[in-house]
């Protein structure tokens, strides 16, 4: 019986995650699981989580933090599934992982033991932060991604779940993080430690939901906002489709539709590159202190040949 509950399902082509929703939302959304029955059985044994994301680099689509959460005595049979770095794998077997992980139908194995959520931060959302006035304070990257990750792990302690591990992949100083995270969860035992997604299987776990979750979101997207058209790629800068679709979409009033990372250095200089209009913000410009009002002299200064437009009316 165990056997047959652990085979591998074949993945279906039109497998959507639940943590997928349709149509696409551009603001940043939350999905978890319902607490594995094998976890609400045994609710003082020691649960372990693992933490991962997928799209911190690209210029296209969402970042996806993702998390994964078991048993601690069951950990290590997430190996037996292939559970990987999921750059590692194929994206028929990442699909397939995440499908047998929500099939509840057939009482998999890998539904009944292991819990998932994910943080999707939308490109227009980590743009916004990002982009925000100097005089605000900015809210830069790493400061999304370390909200969403204890965002998450709260998300599963208000469940009620027993976590006394957790494990957390970082591209940034481990020991600064690690220090961070000790102080908001003292009671947990926590590493932070680079290539985690290689070492500890929930880790794997927690990449393969980030990394599924982004892929079809973004497929999603493009299907709803531009069709047929040529492909943009993977959505990393260094990619020569994404590079040709980026260069090649550019409206020169909105730059691009809200897929699009415009606080990525790449957007800036390609909306330079073609002549998109240099617009200038309110909030961006020299205060007269004695007035305390937006200096729009250098917009009308006759000497400036870059053609501006005041955009203070878009977000009235």
């Amino acid at each position: 019986m165990a056997k047959a509950k652990s085979k591998e399902v074949i993945h279906d082509p039109n497998f959507i995650p639940p943590s997928v929703t349709i149509p696409i939302s551009p603001v940043t959304t939350s999905y978890y699981t319902p607490i594995p029955s094998k976890i609400q059985a045994s609710p003082e044994e020691p649960v372990i989580l693992g933490v991962d994301e997928a799209g911190r680099g690209p210029v296209l689509g969402p970042m996806v933090y993702g998390i994964a959460y078991c048993l601690k005595e069951y950990s290590n049979e997430l190996k037996k599934f292939g559970f990987a770095d999921s750059k590692t794998l194929t994206d028929s077997k990442r699909r397939s992982l995440l499908q047998e992980m929500c099939n509840e139908e057939e009482g998999h194995e890998l539904f009944e033991h292991v819990g998932w959520a994910v943080t999707s931060l939308t490109a227009r959302d980590i743009s916004s932060g990002m982009l925000k006035p100097k005089k605000f304070g900015n809210y830069n990257l790493n400061e999304q991604a370390h909200d969403a990750t204890i965002g998450l792990i709260k998300g599963v302690l208000q469940r009620g779940v027993n976590l006394k591990e957790v494990y957390v992949d970082t591209v940034g100083p481990p020991a600064t993080y690690q220090k961070k995270l000790e102080g908001i969860f003292p009671g947990i035992q926590i590493t932070v430690a680079k290539k985690a997604d290689a070492t500890y299987p929930i880790v794997s776990t927690a990449s393969v939901v980030a990394k599924v979750t982004r892929d079809i979101s973004l497929e999603k997207s493009k299907e709803a906002d531009h069709g047929d058209e040529g492909g943009w790629g993977s959505g990393y800068p260094s990619d020569p489709n994404t590079a040709k679709w980026l260069n090649g979409n550019v409206d020169p009033l909105f730059g691009w539709d809200l897929n699009i990372r415009f606080s990525w250095q790449t957007t800036k200089d390609s909306l330079t590159r073609n002549k998109a209009l240099n617009l200038v913000w309110e909030d961006d410009l020299p205060i007269i202190v004695e007035k305390n009002y937006g200096n729009v002299e250098s917009m009308l200064d006759s000497s400036n040949k870059e053609k501006t437009l005041d955009c203070t009316w878009f977000v009235r």
